[in-house]
Parts: structure tokens; sequence; C-alpha cells
């Protein structure tokens, strides 16, 4: 019996030419995703692995060798005194920021929530730390309330992002606790008496102020004050030399300052944090970006401890040797040069890997950069212009899918801080009148408006909407509703 079809089936011969990756470009491909500290492991696993891949005896301190103890020790406090000194100026550029561009710090969280290792034992909290501190004050029970409420407004560096009038409402309507806002002060200077020194800063500046006032009085200690004081703009910047000649500062006297300075912690919460058993993840850069006095903008790939390769000359000439005899070979000893030889191409395509993989890096940042000067000059987040991986793409001539494998899991260390390859990334949006904007610009100044807002008469998305326009940032009423959504800024009756 004949099965009745419920579909006509065709079969036909059809000729297709598909697109393979030939092992070599998936080779390329893989060593280009990899971030510099996966990149090291790779080179050394690959060494490892080929002995016709070796690094040139030329270098003769080679990072993977056993340090004396001395240099050990040595080595261990200058990464301390640097560490210490990406604190500070990675700090430097959230200068009064708060959260003005929530986008990148939901990411920058992400990064962190994956790069973090919770240490779990008898550790003390953060909360806890401060909370026990309370004990040498006497204080009443509202009084107690109010600054158990301060230390839970801590941000993870240990400032108090909020002022004390949005704190004396939020205190009213959560705790029920009517309270005015020099009375919040009040305890806010005693929570600025704790432990560690800067805690409970509203900034950068007032952080470093207080854990200046803990420190005995001598020339240098005032000094430093009146750089921090007076010249933060120009210390934000590192415009030391400008700071040395409107201070008149001699040589000496201005090392002494900066050494000062170093000392300093940007981010009192986060040590705390370490030392209670909080261990992260340090970034490696895979960029150097450097912004000169003139304005003038370069940069370097960091190669890390990634040696200098080449092919070891004893498996090169094995080879040679194979084409010159290998008609009066044995089989055993062709099989053993055509193991050299596997071992030789294999050594050649990982060093052009790296190769490719270096000139696409250099192609890509240097787009960037010309694309992006005005932040790198500035360090400003407003600067940052529209820009999406299609204008790199076009610019260097190279496919999107590269310029995507660039731009992750890549980090740039700039004078303003280290950023996410991405971070330099964002969309336009563009007006009736044919103008682009940046999404990242116009978030910037409505973070700015309701930041300045009257808070018992907060501003209704059309009021936003009207300031914005004055600004020179024509937006629709429901354009800047979605933005303020995205940025989780809730709506005005909400932030009275």
């Amino acid at each position: 019996m004949q099965q009745k079809l419920t579909q006509q089936q065709i079969q036909e011969q059809r000729q297709q030419t598909l697109q393979r990756l030939s092992q070599q470009q998936m080779l390329q491909v893989k060593l280009l995703e990899m971030p510099l500290a996966q990149l090291e492991q790779n080179v050394i696993s690959e060494m490892d692995d080929n002995p016709a891949l070796e690094r040139n005896v030329e270098e003769e301190n080679y990072p993977y060798d056993e340090p004396t103890a001395n240099e050990t020790e040595n080595y261990e406090q200058m990464t301390e005194r640097e560490e210490r000194e990406q604190e500070l100026e990675r700090a430097l550029d959230s200068i009064d920021s708060d959260d003005r561009m929530p986008e990148y710090h939901a990411y920058e969280q992400q990064q962190n929530a994956e790069q973090e290792e919770m240490v779990w034992g008898a550790g003390t909290s953060f909360y806890d730390t401060l909370r026990e501190q309370m004990g040498e004050y006497e204080l009443t029970e509202e009084q107690q309330t109010i600054m158990l409420y301060l230390i839970g407004s801590l941000d993870e560096d240990g400032l108090l992002r909020k002022d004390s009038i949005t704190l004396s409402e939020e205190l009213s309507i959560k705790e029920y606790i009517d309270v005015t806002a020099d009375e919040v002060d009040g305890m806010l200077h005693i929570l600025q008496q704790f432990d560690p020194a800067g805690i409970g800063a509203h900034d950068l500046q007032e952080c470093l102020l207080l854990q200046i006032a803990r420190r005995p009085y001598s020339e240098v200690k005032r000094l430093t004050e009146e750089v921090i004081r007076h010249h933060f703009e120009d210390f934000r910047k590192k415009h030391w030399t400008k700071i040395q000649r409107d201070m008149n500062l001699g040589e000496g006297m201005a090392e002494e300052v900066q050494a000062e300075i170093r000392h300093l912690n940007p981010k009192p919460g986060a040590s705390l944090g370490e030392t209670l058993g909080r261990s992260t993840q340090q970034i490696t850069p895979d960029f150097i970006i450097d912004t000169h006095e003139d304005g003038t903008v370069t940069f370097s790939i960091n190669n890390g401890h990634i040696p200098e390769l080449h092919v070891a000359e004893s498996y090169v000439e094995a080879v040679k040797t194979y084409r010159q005899h290998r008609e009066t070979m044995s089989r055993r000893e062709k099989e053993a040069l055509l193991y050299a030889k596997e071992k030789v191409d294999r050594a050649r395509g990982f060093i052009e890997a790296l190769r490719q993989r270096q000139q696409t890096l250099y192609l890509t940042m240097k787009t960037i950069i010309q694309l992006q000067h005005r932040f790198f000059e500035e360090g400003d987040e407003a600067e940052l212009r529209p820009m999406i991986l299609k204008d790199v793409a076009d610019k260097t001539g190279l496919d999107i899918s590269t310029i995507s494998r660039v731009s992750n899991q890549k980090y740039a260390q700039t004078r303003w801080g280290t950023y996410p390859l991405k971070y330099f990334f964002s969309d336009g949006y563009t007006t009736d009148d044919g103008q682009e904007l940046s999404v990242r610009k116009m978030k910037s100044v409505l973070r700015e408006i309701v930041d300045a807002e009257d808070k018992s008469h907060p501003l209704s998305d059309e009021a936003i909407r009207q300031e914005m326009n004055k600004r020179g940032f024509p937006l629709a009423r429901r354009t800047v509703t979605k933005y303020r959504e995205s940025m989780g800024i809730p709506k005005a009756i909400m932030r009275r």
C-alpha cells in the first residue's frame, strides 16, 4: 500500500561554496580574543609542548626564572607602591561623578563579580567592623539608628555619595526618624573619626584631606594639605609642574609631597575589605596610554612577561637535512625529521599568529584614540563621541568580528583610570536636524540635571526634557523617560 505523503519531498543536487577557517586562521582568532594574562599562560604552554619554539637567548632576565630573596622583597615593595598609586589614579576620574555612567558601572560590577574570589572564614564584615567602633562613643538609641543608616549607605570604597539633606529625608521615610541635615552632619563627623581614615567622605578630595588631618604636623603635611585643598584640579590632572611652580616648591620638597600623597588611600573601604579576607584579582591592562602636556596621545601594547620567540636552530637544520637527503634516508629517519618539520611549521605558525595579533591590536587602539581623542585629552566621559564597532572596522579595514574580539576582555590604562575597551564604544542619537549626539553624554547631562534639582519639587520628565533642550540636547519626552529608566533614576514622585 502506497503511503500518502502530506508534504512533497524533493531531492536535488546543489553545488555550494562554504568558507571555512584554516587551522592558522583559527589560531589567530583564538590568540586575538585572549587578554594578556591568559595569553602569557598560553605562550608558556605552547613552549612546553613544542620544543621547536624557543625564547631568544638575548633575554637574560627571563620573567619566569625563580627570583632571589632580595629580588622578591624589592618586587613586593615596588608592587605594593604601584598598586597604591594605581588605586589613587583610578579613583581620580570618578571625582564628583557619583553614578553618572551607570551603564559602565553595571559592566564593571559584572566584571568584578566574575573576577573576585571571596575567602570564606572567620573574618569580620566591613559593616560589622564599623559597627563595633560605635561602642567607643556614647550614642542615644536614635543616634545609633542614624549611624547604622550612614554606615549602610557607604559605597564599596567607603565613601558616602549622598548629601545630608537626602539622608535626612530617607531617614524620615525609612526609619521614621525626624532628623535635620545638621544632625546628620553631626553623626557623620563621628563616623569620619572611625578607622580606616577617610571613611564617610563625600568625595575623593575630602577622603584625602581626612587622612592628611590624622598625620602628625610637619612641613610636608602642610604642603600636602595645600595641594589637595587648593590645587586639587591640577592634582587630578597630574599637572605637577604647574603645582610646583604655583606653590614655589623646590625639586626635593615636591618629591616629598608626591611621596606623601602616594601613601594616602583613595579607597579606604576597599582596603579594609582586603584585610578582612577579601581578595580581588587585579586587572592587567593590555594597552598603556599616555596623554602628554601638549595634548598628544601615545600608547604602547603591554606584552607583560611574553618573551620574544624564535624557531630552534637545531630543528631548522633538521628540516633542511630532510629536504636535501630525503631520497636516501631510511623510514625511521624520515619519520623523525617529519616530526621535526611538523614542530617547525607549528612554531612558525604560532609566531606569525602572535605577530598578527600585535598588528591588529595596534591598528584598533590607534583608531580608537583617533576617534576619541578628546576623551584621552581631558578624561571627561562627556567627550566620548558616538562610536560603534563598524566605525573602527571601516577605518582600519578590519572585519567587525575582529574589532569585537579585540574589544572583548581587553583593558586600557590611561592617566584617567583603567577602562575596558568596550567603555569607549557608545551608540549615538540623531536629532531631527541630523545632528548626532552621544548617548553617554546625554545621560551625563540628565544626571546633572536630576542631581541639581530641588528635592522638594523634583522635575518631571517633561521638565527635564525642556532643560536638556536648553543645553543643546533636543530630545523627545519618551526618550528622556527611556534614558532615565535605564539609569535607574526613579520617577519624580519617588525622588521627593
